[in-house]
C-alpha cells in the first residue's frame, strides 16, 4: 500500500469515527477569565465538523447568571442563528456589572443537520470601564395605596402601530375550506372591527412548496417559467382579500420560508428579488391588492444587505411598488442585532422602514413567560426612532386564559411598550386550522380545524387582543408615556399602557392586573372627560361591558380586581361579537373526491399539504384531478435545524381512524406515487404503499420497508388504481384490485396520505370506505 493511499485511508477512517463537537469556548480569547474590564467582551469557540456535517451551519449563544438559568438566559441569548463563522461576537445583552459572574455555552448547528451543546463556560467581570447603565421599568406613582395616573394630551410617546396576526406555515390552512356562513363568520371574528379580535395587521406566508411549520404553502411561481406569468395559488391571498373586505385599513405584509428549487442555493440574486415583486403582481392583478409592507428576508434566518440596496428595492421602485416598504430583519435572533449594522451604513438604514424580532417575549411558556428576559430592545435600537416590531411572537394556544395563554398575552402586549417601545406585535397564529397531531395543531387565538361541520371556537386570546384593537386605531393614534407604566418594578404582571387620538380628545387606557388595585386617573384640560366605558375580562368571562364612570372635575377612582384585563376608554362601539356555532361533527366516512367542482391551480377539498404542493389540474379529457406541482425540492426553511419531510406528502382524513379501505387512481408521470393510511404526522409515520412508474413497490412503515416487489406486466403510460385494506393487525395493498401483498403489523391509527416525487404525478377518485 502506498504512503498516499495511507495517508487517505487514515484520514477517511479519522473521518468517520469523528463526531460533531463545540470546545474551546474562550471570552476575550481566554479560557474561563477573571477580570474582564470591557463592558462589552466578544466571544469565541472551536467547532468540529463530522462526516455528514464538516461546517458549522449555525450557533447560539446563551448567557445568565447561574448554570441553571442557561435553559432560559437571563442575561444574553443570541437566540438560533445561520452564521457559519465561530467569532467572534461582541456582546450584546444587558449590561454587566463589575465583579459579576457570568456563566455561557454556545450550541452548534452542522451545516447538514445535527446538534451540539457545548459545556458551560464562565467569566467574571472586573472593574467595568464606562460601565452601562440597566433599563429601569416606568413604575406608576402610588400614594397611600392608591396608583395615580394622569393623562396628558402634551405627553410624549410613539405611534401605535397595531396588532395582528402571522398567517404562515400552513396554520390557515383549513379555514379556506369553510363554507358559509360560517367561514364568514370566523373572518368577521379575526378582522371586523370593534366586533372580535380586530386584528389590525395581517402578514402572510409567500410560499415555497416547502413544509413551512405546519405544512406546505404553494408557490406564486414553482418555476423559472412561471415567474414571467406567476400564478394565484393557495389560500393567502384570498386570507388577505377577506380581511380587507371587513377592514379596508388593515396593513397587510408578506413574508417567505421555503423558496422553489430554481432559487437554490443562493436567495439573494436578482432574480430572487423579481419572485419578491412579482408575489404583487399577482395580489394587484387577481386580487386588487395593494399590500404595504414586505420582510425581504427568509423567515427566521435573517437577510442580505447588498441584496436589499441594490436589488429589491430598485425593482420595487421600477415596478411602481414605491409605496411597498422594506421591515428587517423578521429574525429570531437577539438583543436586535442590526442596528449594529444600521448605525454605520446610512444606505442600508435608508431603505430599512421599520425593524422586526421574532419571540421578543422568549420561549418559556408557563405564566411567568411575562417576566422571562427574552430578547428586549437595545437602548441604541430605541435612541433611533425607528420603528419597533415584535413581527412574530407567542405561539401558544388561545384556550388557555392562565399559563402562557390570553392574561399572559395582553400583559405582553402592554410590555412590549413600557420596556421595549414597540408598536405592533403580530401573532401566530391568529386561527389555527389544522388537523389533529399536526405539528403546532394546538397554537392559535382561536381555532377553525372542522369545516366539514362547520365548527368552530372562539377562545379568550380573541378577547384579550380585543381590549386593545378595539380601542385604539394604527397610525391614528399614539401611546402617552407618562400614564405608561408597571404597578410594581418587581414584574410585568400588573401594567397599564395609555393612548390618545393623535388629532383627537378621545383616549383609552388598557390595564392588566395581578393584585387588586385602586387606580386615580386625573384628565388634563384638552382630553374627553365625559363618560368613561369600561370593559373587563377574567378567567371565567371575557370582554364584559360593566358601569361607565363619569369623571367629576376631571377625575375618577376605579378599584379593579386581581388577574384581569381592563379597557377605559371615551371611545365607544366595542361590541363582544357573536354567532351560533353548529355542533362538531367528525369528518364524514365513507368519503369520496372526484376533485370536480374546483378551478385550476385551486387546492383541494379538505387535503393538508406537509410538503409538497398538491393542486387541481385537467385531464386529457376535460376533467379534473390533483396533481402534486413541485418539479424538484425546494430550499428548505430551517434546513440546518430539522429534518425534512421524506417527499411530498398530503393529509386527508380524521387522526383517529383506524380499520378502513382507501384507494386513488394514479397517473405516475415519472419517479413515483403513493397511497398511505393511519398516518398520525406530518412526517408520514404511517403505513406507506409506492409504487413506481416502471412497476417496482414497496409497503413502508414511515421509512421501514415491510415488503417490496414488481407488478407483473406493467404499463406505467395508463392509469392504475391503488388500494390498501386495513383490518385489525393486517393491512393488504392492491394495484387495480390485485392484491399484491399482506402483511401483519401493529394496529393504529391516523390519516390517510397521498405522497409524490417531485413530479407533476396526478391523483382522481380518492375513496375512503369502512
Amino acid at each position: 500500500m502506498t504512503t498516499r493511499v495511507l495517508i487517505f485511508f487514515f484520514f477517511c477512517l479519522n473521518l468517520t469515527a469523528q463526531t460533531l463537537d463545540v470546545k474551546d469556548l474562550k471570552c476575550e480569547t481566554q479560557t474561563n477569565p477573571e477580570g474582564i474590564t470591557k463592558a462589552r467582551p466578544s466571544f469565541s469557540w472551536t467547532f468540529v465538523g463530522d462526516s455528514i456535517s464538516t461546517q458549522q451551519g449555525g450557533f447560539r449563544i446563551m448567557m445568565a447568571t447561574t448554570i441553571e438559568k442557561l435553559k432560559y438566559p437571563d442575561l444574553w441569548d443570541t437566540g438560533p442563528t445561520s452564521k457559519s463563522e465561530t467569532g467572534p461576537y461582541q456582546y450584546l445583552g444587558e449590561p454587566l456589572k463589575s465583579g459579576q459572574k457570568v456563566y455561557w455555552r454556545v450550541t452548534v448547528w452542522g451545516n447538514n443537520r445535527g446538534v451540539k451543546h457545548s459545556e458551560p463556560a464562565w467569566f467574571t467581570m472586573g472593574d467595568i470601564k464606562n460601565p452601562e447603565k440597566t433599563f429601569e421599568p416606568p413604575v406608576l406613582k402610588r400614594e397611600g395605596g392608591i396608583v395615580k395616573i394622569n393623562i396628558n394630551k402634551n405627553d410624549t410617546g410613539r405611534v401605535f402601530e397595531g396588532i395582528g396576526g402571522v398567517s404562515a406555515g400552513a396554520s390557515t390552512d383549513l379555514l379556506y375550506d369553510y363554507k358559509d356562513p360560517y367561514r364568514s363568520q370566523i373572518l368577521d371574528i379575526l378582522f371586523k372591527p370593534k366586533f372580535g379580535a380586530a386584528f389590525q395587521h395581517l402578514k402572510v406566508e409567500l410560499g415555497g412548496g416547502e413544509n413551512s411549520t405546519c405544512g406546505s404553502e404553494p408557490s406564486h411561481a414553482i418555476t423559472r417559467e412561471e415567474l414571467k406569468n406567476p400564478v394565484s395559488r393557495g389560500y393567502e391571498f384570498w386570507f388577505m382579500k377577506e380581511a380587507k373586505n371587513r377592514n379596508p385599513d388593515v396593513i397587510l405584509e408578506y413574508l417567505p420560508w421555503s423558496f422553489p428549487g430554481y432559487l437554490k442555493e443562493n436567495i439573494y440574486t436578482k432574480e430572487s428579488a423579481e419572485y419578491f415583486v412579482s408575489f404583487l403582481d399577482v395580489a394587484k392583478r387577481d386580487w386588487d391588492l395593494d399590500l404595504d409592507w414586505v420582510a425581504a428576508a427568509e423567515n427566521e434566518n435573517y437577510t442580505d444587505r447588498d441584496w436589499l440596496v441594490n436589488n429589491v428595492r430598485p425593482l420595487l421602485d421600477a415596478r411602481g411598488y414605491k409605496n411597498v416598504k422594506i421591515q428587517g430583519p423578521d429574525d429570531n435572533s437577539g438583543d436586535w442585532q442590526i442596528f449594529e449594522e444600521l448605525e454605520k451604513d446610512p444606505e442600508f438604514n435608508t431603505i430599512i422602514k421599520a425593524v422586526g424580532y421574532h419571540y421578543v417575549t422568549g420561549r418559556e411558556f408557563n405564566e411567568n413567560m411575562v417576566d422571562g428576559r427574552g430578547r428586549p430592545t437595545t437602548a441604541k435600537a430605541k435612541a433611533t426612532g425607528t420603528p419597533l416590531w415584535a413581527s412574530e411572537d407567542w405561539s401558544w394556544t388561545g384556550k388557555d386564559w392562565g399559563g402562557a395563554g390570553a392574561l399572559n398575552l395582553a400583559r405582553l402586549y402592554n410590555k412590549f411598550y413600557i420596556r421595549d417601545k414597540i408598536t405592533k406585535t403580530l401573532i401566530w397564529a391568529p386561527i389555527g386550522s389544522i388537523y389533529e397531531s399536526v405539528t403546532w395543531d394546538k397554537a392559535g387565538a382561536m381555532k377553525a380545524n372542522s369545516p366539514w361541520s362547520g365548527y368552530y371556537e372562539v377562545w379568550p386570546t380573541i378577547w384579550a387582543t380585543a381590549h386593545t384593537t378595539q380601542f385604539a386605531e394604527p397610525l391614528t393614534w399614539q401611546y402617552l408615556d407618562g400614564a405608561c407604566g408597571l404597578f410594581d418594578k418587581s414584574t410585568y404582571k400588573g401594567s397599564c399602557v395609555t393612548l390618545k387620538e393623535k388629532d383627537g380628545s378621545h383616549w383609552s387606557m388598557i390595564v392588566c392586573t395581578e393584585e387588586t388595585e385602586t387606580i386615580e386617573v386625573k384628565i388634563e384640560k384638552g382630553l374627553s372627560n365625559e363618560i368613561v366605558q369600561v370593559w373587563k375580562s377574567d378567567a371565567n368571562n371575557q370582554f364584559i361591558q360593566q358601569e361607565a364612570i363619569k369623571p367629576k372635575k376631571g377625575a375618577f377612582t376605579i378599584k379593579l380586581d386581581p388577574k384581569c384585563i381592563y379597557s377605559l376608554t371615551t371611545t365607544t362601539g366595542q361590541q363582544k361579537g357573536s354567532y351560533n356555532i353548529p355542533e362538531e361533527t367528525a369528518f364524514p366516512f365513507p368519503y369520496s373526491e372526484d376533485y370536480e367542482g374546483c378551478k385550476e391551480n385551486d387546492l383541494p377539498k379538505y387535503h393538508s399539504d406537509q410538503t409538497g404542493s398538491f393542486v387541481i389540474t385537467k385531464k386529457e379529457d376535460g376533467t379534473n384531478c390533483l396533481m402534486q406541482l413541485n418539479p424538484e425540492q425546494g430550499y428548505d426553511w430551517m434546513r440546518v435545524y430539522r429534518r425534512s419531510n421524506i417527499k411530498p406528502n398530503t393529509l386527508i382524513g380524521d387522526v383517529n381512524w383506524k380499520d378502513y379501505t382507501c384507494s386513488v387512481d394514479v397517473f405516475i408521470e415519472n419517479g413515483n406515487v403513493e397511497l398511505g393510511g393511519r398516518v398520525t404526522s406530518s412526517y408520514i409515520k404511517g403505513y406507506r404503499f409506492m409504487l413506481t412508474k416502471n412497476g417496482t413497490w414497496q409497503l413502508l412503515f414511515h421509512k421501514k420497508v415491510l415488503q417490496g416487489g414488481v407488478v407483473n406486466n406493467f404499463d406505467g403510460k395508463i392509469w392504475h388504481n391503488l388500494k390498501l385494506k386495513f383490518k385489525d393487525e393486517t393491512i393488504e395493498a392492491f394495484v387495480d384490485d390485485v392484491l399484491i401483498t399482506k402483511v401483519s403489523d401493529k394496529l393504529k391509527n391516523g390519516y390517510v396520505m397521498l405522497g409524490s416525487s417531485y413530479d407533476n404525478n396526478l391523483f382522481d377518485n380518492l375513496k375512503i370506505i369502512p
